[in-house]
């Protein structure tokens, strides 16, 4: 897919990995159609708005914005059509699990069927890369220090678990799953990208919720510093460019983990600190009685394999995050 671009579709171009990959993309040359779930008046900057889309550099040549929606399946059909390749970010979220897990779960997969099955009729589309989580590895009864891509979430373990964003972490693992094994049986080129806590700046309007946790020790969230516990964390650049490595790699297949750092939360809160005096940081010794699900360690091994390279460290991430955060009046 290197040679002329050609056309890419992102779906749910409005949040937070989306926008910035539809970013990346134009920068590379491609042409993008990308969907979202509502069009209200483009110059109304709420977390559905879609103006900084069409602001992007490249995009008033280059990007085609269509109205689709997870709960209707057959609507991404028009913004599939005539495409080489589809990133299928788009996922249901309902960490405060207002709806019942077995709805969300259902809308995830029955929507990502929708869009393979728009991918096999364009009879253009020659790779899916499909967004997973590290929440579709980590939760099992497992007992090791580092887990890759041959981990698979238990989705009834997940149910047993005291956990914030349950509905989540099995709503990823079984559509990740169903997108695998459909494409399996069709003949679909599918890879799945499982990026672990996505850290950095953000262009969409809304602040982004991985960001947010990941500041959680500055902005005082102690009801997410059990999540914070073992951390693994990736650029969203980074996240990117691996979805872009994967859509033009040849040999790709599969399921590749996207995480270049693993913080424990006293090393966060000791990085925190000396970095950026002038917030309250919690000190290591209060954080010693913090409970929650202490997750493994989430290992890139086989994306460096196939030759990718991550560009940002541990300070680029935060310097960015809370730069960010700071022009948009979250800090």
């Amino acid at each position: 897919m290197e040679e002329g671009k050609g056309r890419v579709c992102v779906t749910g171009g409005t949040g937070f990995i989306a926008s910035w990959l539809i970013m990346r993309l134009l920068d590379h040359g491609y042409s993008v159609t990308t969907t979202v779930r509502s069009q209200p008046d483009p110059e109304h900057r709420n977390s559905k708005g879609i103006s900084f889309l069409k602001n992007l550099p490249g995009a008033s040549e280059r990007l085609r914005i269509f109205h689709a929606d997870l709960s209707h399946p057959d609507s991404f059909g028009a913004a599939i059509a005539g495409c080489t390749g589809v990133l299928h970010v788009a996922t249901p979220v309902d960490f405060e699990d207002k709806e019942p897990e077995e709805v969300i779960t259902q809308r995830a997969i029955n929507g990502t069927l929708g869009i393979l099955k728009s991918c096999l009729k364009s009879g253009t589309v020659k790779r899916v890369v499909y967004t997973s989580s590290n929440a579709a590895v980590f939760y099992n009864d497992k007992d090791v220090d580092m887990m890759d891509e041959t981990f698979w979430s238990d989705v009834d373990y997940i149910r047993k678990l005291d956990s914030w964003g349950k509905s989540y972490a099995i709503s990823k693992t079984l559509t990740e799953r169903a997108a695998l094994e459909f494409a399996a049986e069709h003949g679909l080129d599918l890879v799945t990208l499982i990026p672990s806590l996505v850290v950095g700046p953000f262009i969409c309007p809304k602040f982004a919720g991985s960001v947010r946790s990941s500041l959680a020790l500055i902005l005082g969230n102690r009801e997410e510093y059990g999540i914070l516990l073992n951390t693994s964390m990736v650029h969203v650049d980074d996240v990117a460019r691996a979805h872009i490595f994967l859509l033009e790699h040849p040999d790709a297949k599969g399921r590749y983990i996207c995480s270049s750092h693993i913080l424990t939360i006293q090393e966060m809160a000791e990085f925190l600190s000396a970095k950026y005096p002038e917030y309250p940081i919690p000190t290591v010794d209060s954080l010693a009685e913090i409970e929650g699900y202490r997750v493994p360690g989430s290992s890139s091994k086989k994306l460096l394999d196939a030759g990718f390279r991550y560009k940002y460290g541990i300070d680029e991430m935060f310097d960015e995050a809370i730069q960010c955060c700071k022009e948009k009046g979250y800090l």
